[in-house]
């Protein structure tokens, strides 16, 4: 047995559980861990220009690839407290992170010693496992543990929290004795798979709903066999999208109250059977619950068996992986349909592509300042079926997963519960680091690009070239579309004269110029039809010079998105699509 420090020793366990990618900031309390980072040179670090934004590059890192943990690490007192948000947006996710900080010594922690702080117990309820290390001996098994539970059942974020002192004291460890705890996933019986497999096909209009369970399991083509051999159509939740691609004729449509499909309200409206496989029941996804349930029976499996039952209770609950749900699925349909005893959904399938070819919003305006559905269009138009595009929350989200298209699992990043403002930046930078051969878009609002905008450095200073789409109206848009309610519009415009930069006529915030101070390169758009070009000169310039790129759309101040209370009740505030001219980039536009 050798004798190492104990941050020796967790960094070569991070080695042997394939964790190698950290994010972070050091200082007095973590920099026994830097330099034990250091003497090792396995572990890459992304120095960041907040720990927030450390914690957001980590989760968007794990959340770029199947199997991917990204590491955040800071030191004691606000480096950890300055976590919580991106420990709240992976745990809300299901987001496998891992959130190392230092801490005072263990003598010192009950003596209110310079930047102490219980993160401990501050982290508990946002993660699912959170430990202050008190004796050198544990460091081990408390690495160990940690990785065990973030990939068991439903995944989540860890926090390991590191004395000083512990990290400079000497254990004996021989990594070669180490190994990774077994992952415990549920797996459904073959018995519970059938009887779900009976009341889908004793139904006329069934539907799958497809979670972010499936991808998180890494099962998206078993979805897509599963529909196929079936022939029923899916609806993917905003954390699913991708599962199945866009134009696959099964894809029938988002469901909710904003970001979803007028085409997939309407078809889920017409359902009588729901298999949802790896989601939640999000509020934002079923509305009111008498509504969304009225008239069909669901079965719900998911990995999480407290998950089963806590919106509402199904016919039928299964705890079980999505993965293995599928693969068990997939083993009986196929032996159905050797027997032809499947039902002929094509009648169905059909009903469900007349819908999803003639219910769409209007997407071509050509009005200046620029309605947002424009930019959206353009967006479908310049970039390609292997994009990935990451976003967080506003009318910008809400709209963009309206009109954009997706057409594979991983290639929509976005923090669907938790939403917080500032996420999309950090996170793109931490999807290029887990996928640096793809080509990512970002988009944000104006607010939310300027929450975490110092990030933009991190990328110019480690060359992670990405496009930003930031449209800007110089308000708080969704939240003054909120307020609509009250008869009110508090608190929520940005705009200013800026007396340094007069060309950006009254929007306030010359984002072009913070950019380019951050080391990035930056286009600002007028008019609508200057787009195609601004998205062609930006691709060139991320080749160019491998920085992140912004290209800021002036939009129109006030735009109202389609939303509502009940998936039966959206507001649609604009003209809707009446000719495939009015949504060109709409799939299977009605002629």
């Amino acid at each position: 047995m050798a004798k190492m420090r104990t941050v020796d020793a967790a960094v070569a366990i991070l080695e042997k559980e394939g964790a190698t990618e950290a994010f972070g900031l050091p200082g007095a309390a973590i920099n026994p861990f830097y330099s034990a980072m250091r003497a090792h040179g396995g572990i890459r670090h992304t120095l960041a220009r907040h720990v927030e934004g450390a914690s957001h590059m980590a989760d968007g890192y794990s959340r770029a690839a199947d199997g991917n943990i990204g590491i955040c690490i800071g030191t004691s007192g606000p480096a950890g407290t300055d976590m919580i948000t991106g420990l709240y947006a992976a745990q809300a996710d299901s987001i496998p992170m891992l959130c190392i900080t230092g801490q005072a010594p263990v003598a010192k922690l009950h003596k209110e010693d310079f930047q102490a702080v219980d993160i401990e117990s501050i982290a508990k309820p946002l993660t699912k496992f959170a430990m202050t290390i008190l004796e050198p001996g544990q460091v081990p098994g408390a690495f160990q543990k940690a990785f065990q539970l973030m990939r068991s059942g439903r995944p989540g974020p860890v926090l390991l929290d590191l004395p000083i002192d512990v990290q400079m004291a000497e254990i004996e460890f021989d990594i070669d004795a180490y190994e990774p705890l077994p992952i415990e996933k549920p797996k459904a019986s073959r018995k519970q798979l059938e009887k779900a497999l009976d009341m889908l096909t004793s139904a006329k209009h069934p539907l799958i709903v497809a979670g972010g369970g499936i991808i998180n399991a890494g099962a998206s083509a078993q979805l897509v066999e599963l529909a196929e051999i079936l022939n029923v159509p899916v609806i993917p939740t905003l954390m699913g999208w991708g599962a199945i691609p866009d134009d696959h004729q099964l894809m029938a449509g988002m469901v909710g109250l904003q970001t979803s499909h007028r085409y997939g309200n309407e078809t889920f409206l017409q359902s009588d059977f729901v298999i949802g496989i790896g989601n939640r029941w999000a509020n934002r996804h079923t509305g009111g619950l008498d509504t969304y349930t009225a008239g069909r029976k669901f079965v719900h499996i998911d990995i999480e068996p407290t998950q089963i039952g806590r919106v509402f209770s199904p016919d039928l609950g299964i705890a079980s992986d999505a993965g293995a749900a599928l693969a068990g699925l997939i083993e009986l349909a196929r032996e159905r349909q050797a027997a032809k005893s499947l039902p002929d959904y094509s009648g169905w399938v059909a009903e469900c592509q007349e819908r999803k070819g003639s219910l769409h919003r209007k997407t071509n305006f050509d009005n200046v300042p620029i309605k947002p559905q424009r930019v959206y269009q353009e967006m479908n138009k310049a970039f390609g079926r292997d994009t990935t595009y990451v976003s967080t929350i506003g009318l910008s989200q809400i709209a963009g997963a309206q009109m954009l298209h997706v057409f594979g699992a991983r290639k929509w990043i976005n923090a669907g519960q938790a939403g917080p403002l500032g996420w999309t930046a950090p996170a793109a930078l931490g999807v290029v680091r887990g996928t640096p051969d793809a080509t990512v878009v970002a988009l944000s609002g104006d607010y939310d690009f300027q929450f975490m905008i110092e990030e933009l450095a991190v990328g110019a200073q480690f060359n992670l070239p990405y496009i930003h789409v930031v449209v800007n109206n110089s308000y708080l848009g969704l939240i003054r579309q909120s307020q609509r309610g009250f008869n009110m519009e508090q608190n929520v415009s940005l705009a200013f004269e800026n007396i340094n930069s007069p060309e950006t006529n009254g929007y306030g915030v010359d984002h072009i110029k913070v950019a380019e101070g951050l080391g990035c390169k930056a286009i600002r758009v007028e008019n609508p039809n200057d787009m195609p070009a601004a998205f062609d000169k930006a691709k060139a310039l991320m080749g160019e010079f491998k920085v992140p790129v912004v290209v800021e759309v002036i939009l129109e101040k006030i735009t109202n998105i389609s939303m509502g209370v009940e998936i039966n009740g959206v507001n649609e505030f604009e003209e809707l699509a009446e000719t495939a001219a009015d949504a060109p980039t709409a799939i299977l536009t009605k002629a």
